[in-house]
């Protein structure tokens, strides 16, 4: 069984990645009137997948209800955002048989919930990675998350756009754009960014095209997305998630997570898709647990977060939304220690990049060999593909990074790999963990990032003093929580981030739940079509 292209799906000879939102005569007018999110009285916007459960018990609706809600919006609504790359044409089937199920009795939370899932995340026979390179890859059986997924009563409502490799192909790419998806755009101001490699996840779950979503991080490709587009992302430990049947970037960094409206949702999410899986040998025990136990709005009492203050640069609107995110901690109870430094990132950083490359041809060539299905053997094979394919592939952007990781030896015993790695993860571990003990801490806050930049396929991303805080947490492979913490401009979404030491997901994800009641900061999306 394969995906059904969505309504904005272009064949591969035609495909279009530009922006397709012409500037209004008035620039705060949105592109269209956003279709409603209500289902029967019920706000999809607003309501936590609890809520839906309840609300499919009481027999307001079904999960084909549900489902059908979906991809109705689907249809209206992406082809502003290009967030969906396919949806599955088995979805309504799926959804059925959710419905039949639930006569026994729902199995969880995620019952009949329509899951969209990053299209490098195996799943009913597809997994692009955004790449025409891969179209003609059929992986031979979902990935380990997936199956977690449909054992739980989910419905895979379909795949989300991404940055093509998760943007490690070029390093003048534009976030959200793939040869295959064309570019995502900000659901808020549409010709704004959506950031970061899970950009589809973001803006689909922002745009509520479906209950929940699914993305993968190596390096800030679910927290950016997350902040940028005004949801919540869940980065988890390295380990916690199993990779099998995820394109990989590097095996030492990657995780699956997930992207929702609320922190309820991706409690309910991450305890789901986590799990020991024999096939990959960095999942551990340490999870199985209820994340939805850890939801108490009075978590906060008692807690004390440090404050990566000066990651805020001097962006004002960033300062504030910090500013105001520590006021909310401090009145609930919490103590909060500002103005901490986390030493030695910055020497880790500069080894990130070179144990990358070579981590990226050992793990993408060993995924290659073993996937079924037509598609280049390695990444040599890739590189030639792309040089083959260059007025579709390589439109806008090179393929730099791809040469880099090709020169590299990919061997994983080589001396000066071996040397990088250890000093980028060591030392980003021993700034997590030496801040949070000498200050007794439970936490760190960080900023997310600043406003979206106007998206440039000509230019690539603008990351001209971005703020950017998910280095240390993804070289350390430690889990970090995404919330909404903020506007600039009034319209565009900034996150705070909660991080901490490995496996501390329950305390993160209770300091989040309780900050996120308390704040109250989320709004819809606006679908500007641009800003002055």
């Amino acid at each position: 069984m394969t995906f059904t292209h969505s309504t904005r799906w272009l064949a591969a000879a035609s495909l279009v990645a530009g922006l397709s939102v012409a500037a209004p005569a008035h620039a705060h007018e949105a592109a269209v009137p956003p279709s409603s999110t209500v289902l029967r009285g019920l706000d999809l916007d607003r309501a936590t997948v609890l809520d839906m459960q309840r609300a499919m018990n009481q027999k307001r609706f079904d999960s084909v209800a549900l489902t059908r809600f979906y991809l109705d919006r689907i249809r209206t609504v992406d082809p502003l955002l290009h967030a969906v790359i396919a949806t599955n044409p088995a979805a309504l089937r799926e959804a059925k048989q959710s419905d039949l199920r639930r006569r026994q009795g729902a199995r969880g939370p995620l019952e009949g919930i329509p899951v969209l899932l990053k299209d490098n995340i195996a799943a009913t026979g597809r997994a692009t990675a955004g790449s025409l390179a891969l179209l003609g890859s059929r992986p031979a059986r979902d990935a380990f998350l997936v199956q977690r997924l449909r054992a739980a009563g989910a419905v895979i409502l379909g795949k989300t756009n991404l940055s093509e490799w998760a943007n490690f192909r070029s390093s003048a790419s534009s976030s959200g754009w793939s040869a295959v998806g064309g570019q995502t755009n900000n659901p808020y101001v549409l010709d704004r960014n959506p950031c970061g490699s899970s950009s589809g996840s973001g803006v689909a779950a922002a745009a509520s095209l479906a209950a929940v979503t699914v993305g993968t991080e190596t390096d800030g490709s679910i927290v950016c997305p997350a902040g940028i587009n005004g949801v919540v992302g869940v980065k988890p430990t390295v380990g916690l998630v199993s990779r099998t049947g995820v394109v990989p970037l590097s095996l030492a960094q990657d995780t699956a997570g997930p992207l929702t409206r609320n922190v309820t949702d991706a409690a309910a999410v991450l305890s789901v898709i986590q799990g020991v899986d024999p096939r990959d040998p960095a999942t551990v025990p340490g999870g199985n647990r209820d994340y939805l136990k850890a939801l108490r709005p009075d978590a906060l009492a008692g807690k004390r977060i440090g404050v990566w203050r000066s990651a805020a640069g001097n962006k004002r609107e960033v300062v504030a939304a910090l500013d105001a995110t520590i006021a909310t901690l401090k009145a609930r109870g919490a103590t909060v220690v500002d103005n901490l430094e986390l030493t030695g990132t910055a020497e880790a950083a500069e080894q990130e990049f070179p144990a990358l490359t070579n981590e990226f041809k050992h793990d993408i060539n060993a995924y290659l060999a073993e996937a079924p299905g037509r598609h280049p053997a390695d990444l040599a094979g890739l590189i030639e593909f792309n040089k083959k394919h260059a007025s579709t592939e390589l439109r806008y952007f090179g393929q730099e990074l791809f040469e880099q990781s090709q020169a590299t030896s990919g061997d994983l015993n080589d001396f000066e790999y071996r040397a990088a790695r250890e000093k980028a993860t060591s030392l980003s571990r021993d700034a997590i963990n030496s801040v949070i003990s000498a200050n007794r801490l439970d936490a760190v806050l960080a900023p997310t990032n600043n406003g979206a930049w106007v998206t440039n396929l000509a230019k690539g991303d603008d990351f001209t003093d971005f703020v950017a805080t998910s280095s240390p947490s993804a070289m350390a492979g430690y889990p970090a929580v995404t919330v909404p913490g903020g506007y600039a401009k009034d319209v565009l979404p900034l996150g705070v981030t909660f991080f901490g030491g490995r496996f501390s997901e329950p305390t993160l994800i209770a300091i989040s739940y309780a900050f996120e009641q308390a704040s109250q900061v989320r709004k819809a999306p606006t679908y500007l079509r641009t800003l002055p």
